[in-house]
């Protein structure tokens, strides 16, 4: 039987480290992110397709971030160990903050190392087997980004790797969550990596219907909420975040951005792409999360909703917002300043919904402008960032194959 959640040691989130399209570093994304500045833009990797735009992780220098080590990885890789080094800095971590035999690193990915299994079909249909590239495999396989992490830090714990689709980043900070009150580890370093704005996998979002087709004006494409959305926009990146123990977060003078309260995952069973329309899987999530947090509905004052700007996807969370919380509650989703991330947007969500809590700011929803009469009339922050006290929140992910996983967050 699980422990009542009230007896468990509190588990915060001390660093934070992030490349997104918004920014490369945490305090520039949130910076823009707070100011709803959406960075849609043509893109040259994706000239000549049907969607030619996303939101890029414009700036990010591979060579400068990583010199010679850069070669033998994948971008999505490149991201995330710059992530986490930036997220141990943040935490303070240093050499005698830990013991490495009990810091685990999990990641999540939805496609993993797409761009190297693209460039190298490619060398091998155009040029012959003598042009691949011999690190192909190691390259593109998804457990390398979190492998490589660990050979960078030098961490002896455990190494895992998730991939629940869009709602992966979201499923590894759930995993966290539980090898830490498990025992298993002292600190996780936990979150999500994507590197797959490429022409293949561009065309098959595009082959779907799921990404918007707004080519004249990328920078307002992705609108969550909003009643002229027609699907997402892709985008790019990784956040890691640094979680461990309150009480040895204390002892080492650190206060951390916020608790780390409870987790809940559901399969919808009902669709390979599509959202059970009545939203039976996500409610279960959601409710399973509240449950393990120990928290009632009615202490949730924000949520970070996963809304891709898709319609279908959109209105069913709508309408589980409601359903649970009422129409009171603040609702933002940050797709509109970073496109949708893929494996890692569920951890960059949830390291601003940290955010939130711990400066009492809520981001807009960027380029919601007219309501949908067909949703529910539920509080979407939009127009400019709210300041208002955040005690506990709630951080939603989804994701094809019917993957729902949803944080709860609470100030410290």
């Amino acid at each position: 039987m699980t422990a009542p959640a009230q007896s468990r040691s509190d588990i915060v989130i001390t660093g934070i480290g992030m490349v997104t399209p918004a920014g490369l570093t945490s305090g520039s994304a949130w910076t823009a992110t707070c100011a709803g500045l959406s960075g849609a833009m043509e893109d040259p990797r994706l000239a000549g397709l049907g969607v030619p735009f996303s939101y890029a992780a414009t700036g990010f220098d591979a060579q400068q971030e990583h010199g010679g080590e850069a070669h033998p990885m994948d971008l999505f890789t490149r991201f995330a160990v710059t992530a986490a080094r930036a997220a141990v800095a943040d935490a303070s971590m240093t050499d005698d903050s830990w013991d490495p035999s009990r810091v685990g690193v999990v990641l999540g990915t939805g496609i993993g190392g797409q761009r190297a299994w693209q460039e190298q079909w490619l060398r091998l249909a155009d040029l012959g087997p003598h042009a691949v590239d011999a690190l192909t495999v190691p390259k593109a396989l998804d457990n390398i980004a979190a492998g490589t992490v660990a050979c960078d830090m030098g961490l002896h714990g455990p190494s895992l790797t998730v991939s629940t689709a869009c709602a992966s980043g979201t499923t590894a900070l759930g995993t966290a969550l539980d090898l830490l009150r498990a025992g298993r580890c002292d600190v996780v370093l936990a979150g999500g990596t994507e590197a797959a704005v490429t022409p293949l996998v561009s065309t098959g979002f595009n082959r779907l219907k799921a990404l918007s087709r707004r080519s004249e004006d990328p920078a307002r494409a992705s609108r969550p909420f909003d009643a002229g959305r027609d699907g997402f926009v892709l985008g790019e990146g990784a956040a890691v975040l640094v979680l461990e123990r309150a009480e040895d977060a204390q002892a080492r003078g650190r206060r951390g951005y916020a608790r780390l309260l409870g987790y809940g995952a559901s399969s919808d069973a009902h669709h390979l792409t599509a959202p059970d329309p009545e939203g039976h899987g996500a409610r279960l999530a959601l409710r399973q999360a509240l449950a393990d947090a120990g928290v009632g509905a009615s202490e949730v004052t924000f949520v970070n909703a996963h809304a891709t700007s898709t319609p279908q996807g959109d209105a069913v969370e709508a309408r589980l917002i409601e359903g649970i919380f009422g129409t009171e509650v603040a609702v933002t989703s940050t797709k509109g300043v970073t496109g949708h991330m893929l494996g890692a947007a569920g951890a960059v969500e949830a390291a601003f919904t940290a955010l939130s809590i711990e400066q009492g700011l809520i981001p807009p929803t960027a380029n919601f402008e007219t309501a949908d009469p067909d949703l529910p009339d539920i509080d979407i922050v939009h127009g400019g960032p709210r300041h208002t006290p955040v005690s506990v929140a709630v951080s939603n992910s989804f994701g094809f194959g019917g993957q729902n996983a949803v944080l709860v967050l609470g100030s410290v």
